[in-house]
């Protein structure tokens, strides 16, 4: 097994400015809080292929609602190596919980965007049966799996990533 990537958080400026911009609700002190309790995402058995990542609060989602989520997270990895992120199975399975882009592409170079690489997560509660997904501070909601990728022959990008979500068509 290759090793090949490292968690680290994020500075706690830009989880405050993160969670500022998604939840005025919280204080400053209360968001500071949160940043201790930050886990870097691990994997549960030798034999998991994701790494889980937790919720750095609590948080209710009825059917059909969506939530923008600071990890507080970022990812230093290998060029040619890109981390896929997934709403863990069992939230998926019982909840139809989905990440709002499907799958979570997270490349090598993010980790030195503007905003440190911070990696964020939509989520979804596409439930058909009523369900409300409860997920409480510390607990695993998304997996992240690294992959590593090619390119074609012919390849010739040269630009330079600065942000996050669609950061590379705004040229």
């Amino acid at each position: 097994m290759r090793r090949i990537a490292k968690f680290h958080k994020v500075s706690p400026e830009q989880f405050l400015s993160g969670m500022q911009d998604s939840f005025p609700e919280y204080t400053e002190a209360d968001i500071r809080d949160m940043y201790e309790s930050i886990e870097l995402p691990r994997r549960a058995t030798k034999g998991s292929a994701g790494y889980d990542f937790f919720a750095p609060f609590s948080f209710s989602l009825p059917p059909g609602s969506t939530i923008k989520i600071p990890t507080g997270i970022r990812v230093e990895m290998e060029p040619d190596w890109v981390l896929k992120l997934y709403p863990r199975s069992g939230l998926g399975f019982k909840y139809r919980l989905q990440l709002n882009n499907t799958v979570g592409i997270i490349d090598s170079d993010y980790f030195y965007s503007d905003n440190e690489g911070h990696i964020f997560t939509k989520l979804t509660n596409d439930s058909n049966e009523g369900k409300t997904v409860e997920v409480t501070a510390g607990t695993g909601f998304m997996q992240g799996i690294f992959l590593e990728y090619g390119i074609t022959v012919d390849d010739d990008a040269q630009g330079e990533r600065n942000g996050g979500f669609g950061s590379t068509t705004k040229q």
